[in-house]
């Protein structure tokens, strides 16, 4: 007989709304609290958004990044990152380095030539052979910039995200999905305030990520939202709501887990250069599905939806393609 694991029951029948005021309000009280503390005590930015100088060596030794690390730990630079660059032009026998060391000092200055000379010291005393081929710097002004752009990018996702569940369901549906989506976001960036892990690129890309991730499952409840929305057109819309999350946690639970059982092994084992992404990510899955089940539904049901139209073919179900039926409501 083979064997079968259930991480969920296929049939539940959880009220979800029973303790909204714990549930839905504890989030929102999370989420304020979170924009609070992206000001006070406030990010920490990493050298993406700090500035800071990037030095590029080169050896013939093959390079090991961790005793990299090590030699430049006397040195108390702070942030530092090192990536070994494979490029075939520099050839076979050469092995490039970058080193990348945040801005030094309160005035965000870069590093002079005295201190680019300790680091290549610190780094000789590892390989005698490495020597540096380049340097550049970083300003705060850039570095400003570059803030701006990953907050504009977001919340043009965001947008973009509400736009298409508005096109595709309704626009409360969008609304439930944008708050859910915010939801998702402050309480992941709320989480690296309150452990004072860096903020850079990498993180950006990981809060995209998650948003992106975070949509498929709403679309998926929703989905079925809209088509028990037809099939039950007497029940109240709040049981309907708790049946459609009922009828797609087996779902939701096991996409959840089975994405952590790749994610977790990476954050234990991936190394220093992708735990910040892997860290956003994890979170992001927990609390993505936790918004799906208790905050993006009570915001639609709060909104209302309008059950009494007349029309045969949803709109915006036969713009994406989609085949349910939206029956007469007297019928």
């Amino acid at each position: 007989m083979a064997f079968r694991l259930k991480l969920a029951p296929v049939h539940t029948n959880f009220d979800f709304f029973r303790h909204q005021i714990l549930t839905l309000g504890g989030a929102s009280l999370l989420t304020v609290l979170s924009i609070f503390a992206m000001f006070w005590p406030g990010l920490n930015f990493g050298i993406d958004f700090r500035g800071g100088t990037t030095i590029r060596t080169e050896t013939s030794q093959p390079l090991d990044i961790g005793k990299y690390r090590s030699a430049l730990e006397t040195l108390h630079l702070g942030d530092v990152v090192i990536s070994e660059v494979f490029d075939p032009a520099f050839g076979p026998d050469q092995h490039v380095a970058t080193v990348r060391i945040q801005a030094q000092g309160d005035s965000n200055a870069a590093m002079d030539g005295a201190a680019i000379a300790r680091v290549t010291e610190a780094l000789r005393t590892v390989d005698p052979d490495v020597k540096v081929i380049s340097t550049e710097s970083v300003g705060p002004k850039v570095s400003g910039e570059l803030i701006w752009t990953a907050a504009w990018s977001i919340l043009a996702t965001l947008v973009g995200i509400m736009l298409y569940i508005w096109l595709r369901f309704e626009w409360q549906f969008g609304v439930g999905t944008g708050v859910a989506l915010i939801h998702d976001l402050f309480l992941t960036i709320g989480l690296f305030v309150v452990f004072q892990l860096k903020v850079d690129l990498t993180i950006v890309a990981a809060l995209l990520t998650l948003l992106g991730y975070s949509v498929n499952d709403k679309v998926v409840v929703f989905d079925r939202l809209r088509e028990n929305l037809v099939k039950y057109k007497s029940m109240p819309l709040r049981e309907v709501m708790n049946l459609s999350v009922n009828e797609t946690l087996s779902r939701t639970v096991v996409t959840s887990v089975t994405t952590l059982l790749a994610l977790i092994p990476l954050l234990v084992l991936g190394g220093d250069v992708i735990r910040g992404f892997v860290f956003a990510m994890v979170w992001g899955v927990l609390i993505g599905t936790y918004s799906s089940i208790f905050v993006a539904k009570n915001i639609v049901l709060f909104l209302g939806v309008n059950r009494n139209r007349d029309r045969k073919i949803d709109p915006a179900a036969k713009l994406f393609g989609d085949k349910v039926e939206v029956a007469d409501a007297d019928k």
